[in-house]
């Protein structure tokens, strides 16, 4: 009788057309936690195999060719409010899709202006709120901060702005900021809701200028769209000249709502690789920050790097978990590959946490900080570069490539981690794609496990003196001498030059003439053969792709003495030259503190298992399995979380740069994913948002 009530309680306590508890999506990062966990299980390893997708949907954002469509990344995970999916393309269009058959429900198009379509152009989610009982217009509203800095709020149920929030549905963001009008100013992740408190803070272009705008976090009414407070990350900015900027929090926030704090990872000051300007630690930059969700007062903040020169800001979303004392805690996972846990109560660490000696700066005015917090937590990723030519399973560097980048290497200076910029080029590993990026870590409060992607790529950091030979060269000379045609056509003129003088000998000269008028001289032949040869390496000199954070990136570093050239530490092939994997994924137990297992992500290579750079983080389920795309390779794996190894993959119309959600609606588990390719291979570029289920 007791096991039929407690049957029946549960089925009244879901409601028709809704997920159960812990078996929805409600927000970005799965839960109010950022767990990234899901207690759905109808998928598992023994039917993973029947497996297959169920439903795709376009969302056409690339039809249009708007500014930036080139360097757009489909980066969204959908949440679940209802039996709604709510997402957003990389122009801030957000749809509302039926979970269940991915049929379009409205759709409400921002029409973003002002832009830089040379940035970051994506969205990766959006936000919920719902009323307490909800009935009337706008009280289920979606929540987004769009490219162009505005927070919006919309009408979940027909997609119609709500006129009662700021300025007809939206507050401009840009007030208050010391805007600097170049269009890097926006926001890119999902607000986040606690309460009646929608909070948001903001992406700041990096290396543009010194004094960019301020990194203000700022908290609004969900109703009225009033202003409830503000922080700003660098009070000590002001005093600087000239000013500081920056230290945004321009990933996912997270919220505690029985505590009520909010938990900010911030990122660099600017810019992000010369600090002469910004002396000190620039506390609270590079940090993880609570605040009080009621006032916006700090509540204790712990800072993982001083200092910054290496743009290794908080990328990933904090995520909240109970220690195994019962100790509610936070675990921080960092571009370093490095954990912090702290109680998040108080910021006191749950495992030592100890200064170590770096290497420092030989650029005149730059202070680093002579040591670095280092967590007693073995890394997710090695911490040291290596050179490394091959895999287990037959991947092998050519010989050519192992010359590149024992070259590279040997032109460039390397201390281990935290070695600074310099003027003639510096080896930063790991890179500032991580480590970990914004795809963050999943959570298994079952078995302690945490679960997180993590690249393993080495860039070159160098400082380029504003009036030196380097930019006079790179401004005036460099595009002529890398245009491998102009050295061909110039040895055709020659040849043309060579065969004209002929026949004008021929005409003024008569008797002196050549035989063969028609052809060039031998000296013409050997100097156009000289001259077309310089045209071999140039044509394997491929120009750089202007990718922020994924290639070449020349940087302006404005009211600084040096702009900085970041690129990719790569071979001829644009493998990293560092040794593989360069990608993988990584289990470390919280409970135990010691990593249950690690395996190779994805591939770069034909050749071999190679692992692969990757945007996006994993998910993980109460049936053992943990799904994760991301990869350069157009996969949605599911690994075994026990052991790490590859259960199933399913093949994407595209590679997803993305992370995947599931939910169970009606029964049926699906699992859906974002497939648009990765903005650092422009050629292979899509729109589809695809759900799997089983048969």
């Amino acid at each position: 009788m007791s096991l039929v009530l407690a049957t029946a309680a549960a089925s009244s306590a879901q409601q028709p057309g809704t997920a159960a508890s812990g078996q929805g999506w409600p927000t970005y990062g799965g839960d109010t936690n950022g767990e990234r966990y899901s207690t759905s299980a109808q998928i598992n390893a023994t039917n993973l195999q029947q497996l297959h997708s169920v439903w795709e949907f376009h969302t056409h954002a690339l039809d249009a060719k708007l500014p930036g469509s080139r360097y757009a990344s489909f980066e969204a995970t959908p949440i679940l409010s209802g039996d709604t999916l709510y997402f957003t393309d990389p122009f801030d269009v957000v749809f509302a899709l039926d979970a269940r058959t991915g049929q379009q429900r409205w759709k409400y198009d921002p029409h973003i202006t002002g832009y830089a379509p040379d940035g970051l152009i994506t969205s990766r989610g959006v936000a919920v709120w719902e009323a307490p009982k909800p009935s009337g217009p706008c009280s289920r509203r979606v929540f987004l901060g769009t490219l162009d800095a505005r927070l919006l709020a919309i009408d979940a149920d027909n997609g119609q702005p709500c006129a009662t929030f700021g300025h007809n549905g939206a507050i401009d963001l840009k007030q208050g900021v010391q805007w600097q009008g170049d269009g890097y100013y926006g926001v890119t992740s999902a607000p986040t809701v606690i309460g009646n408190t929608v909070v948001v803070g903001s992406s700041v272009g990096d290396n543009q200028q010194v004094d960019a705008e301020s990194g203000l976090v700022r908290a609004f009414d969900v109703t009225t769209g009033a202003q409830l407070w503000f922080w700003e990350p660098l009070p000590w900015a002001q005093s600087q000249h000239p000013r500081t900027g920056a230290g945004n929090t321009w990933s996912t926030i997270t919220a505690d709502p029985t505590l009520n704090l909010v938990y900010l990872p911030t990122g660099s000051p600017a810019p992000d690789y010369y600090g002469a300007y910004r002396p000190g630690d620039n506390r609270d930059a590079d940090s993880i920050v609570a605040l009080d969700a009621r006032t916006g007062h700090k509540v204790w903040a712990f800072q993982v790097v001083h200092h910054d020169l290496w743009d290794y800001d908080i990328a990933a979303q904090p995520l909240l978990f109970t220690f195994h004392d019962g100790t509610p805690a936070i675990a921080v996972t960092t571009k370093m590959g490095t954990v912090f846990v702290f109680d998040r109560r108080n910021g006191k660490p749950l495992y030592p946490i100890t200064e170590r000696p770096v290497p420092q700066s030989t650029i005149p005015g730059e202070h680093t900080s002579p040591t670095q917090p280092f967590s007693a937590l073995p890394p997710l990723a090695p911490l040291t570069f290596t050179l490394g030519n091959t895999t287990p399973d037959g991947w092998r560097r050519s010989l050519w490539d192992r010359i590149v980048c024992r070259v590279a290497v040997a032109t460039r200076h390397y201390d281990g981690i935290y070695t600074p910029p310099t003027t003639t080029g510096s080896i930063m590993y790991p890179g500032n794609l991580g480590g970990v990026n914004w795809g963050s870590a999943a959570f298994d409060p079952t078995t302690g496990n945490l679960y997180a992607n993590n690249n393993r790529a080495a860039f070159s950091a160098r400082l380029i003196p504003r009036d030196g030979f380097y930019m006079r060269y790179h401004t005036t000379y460099e595009w002529q001498i890398s245009d491998w045609p102009l050295w061909i056509y110039s040895a055709l003129g020659v040849l043309a030059l060579n065969i004209l003088y002929h026949y004008e000998q021929r005409r003024l000269r008569p008797g002196t003439e050549t035989k063969r008028p028609y052809l060039p001289s031998i000296p013409a032949i050997i100097t156009a053969a000289i001259i077309a040869a310089i045209a071999a390496p140039m044509s394997f000199n491929k120009p750089p792709a202007n990718l922020s954070h994924f290639g070449h990136e020349l940087s302006a570093q404005r009211e600084t003495p040096f702009l900085l050239l970041r690129e990719p530490l790569n071979d001829d092939d644009n493998l990293p030259c560092n040794a593989p994997p360069f990608g993988a994924m990584t289990a470390l137990n919280l409970n135990t503190g010691k990593i249950s297992w690690q395996t190779t992500l994805g591939t770069m290579s034909p050749a071999g298992h190679t692992g692969s750079i990757s945007f996006g983080g994993p998910i993980v389920t109460a049936a053992g399995l943990v799904f994760t795309a991301s990869t350069r390779d157009p996969w949605l794996r599911a690994l075994d979380a026990h052991t790490g190894a590859e259960l199933w993959r399913g093949k994407l119309p595209f590679p997803a740069q993305s992370s995947p959600m599931t939910y169970t609606l009606d029964g049926h588990q699906y699992i859906v994913i974002a497939a648009g390719g990765h903005a650092s291979k422009i050629d292979s570029l899509g729109d589809s948002l695809i759900a799997f289920a089983l048969n």
